[in-house]
């Protein structure tokens, strides 16, 4: 089975007092419309700190700051395996332009769980969930 590596970035910033954790919905592919953390692929040489950075500034035209690795996610979908790298990050400088994404929201503790994640990304939301 195909093997994929990719880092996410878990953005979160202080909403008057809420914690707030930044979310984006798939434009294409076979999960359309689905939630998930944006990020992508590590390139060959790459740390997934890095990656995230680089990612997030690809896809959203922003610059964020990589914290520190919350978890790794394993997660088998039906042609690949999924090795997911979830980062803290707060925002450095930009609006969170979606360059790539249908749709983007910001969601709280109370509201974490009202969207369709992916497969993968639902795995780590209680321990996202702990922080906000």
């Amino acid at each position: 089975m195909k093997h994929i590596t990719v880092s996410a970035a878990i953005i979160i910033r202080d909403n008057n007092g809420t914690k707030e954790v930044f979310s984006t919905a798939r434009g294409y592919g076979d999960y359309k419309g689905w939630w998930e953390f944006p990020g992508g692929k590590l390139e060959e040489g790459e740390s997934p700190q890095q990656c995230v950075v680089r990612e997030i500034k690809e896809e959203l035209d922003t610059v964020v700051d990589a914290h520190k690795v919350l978890d790794v996610v394993e997660w088998d979908y039906p042609q690949f395996h999924l090795s997911m790298h979830c980062i803290v990050c707060s925002v450095v400088s930009g609006q969170l332009k979606l360059l790539e994404a249908e749709d983007s929201c910001w969601l709280n503790k109370s509201n974490l769980r009202s969207v369709k994640w992916l497969p993968a990304d639902e795995i780590i939301l209680d321990k996202i969930e702990a922080l906000l």
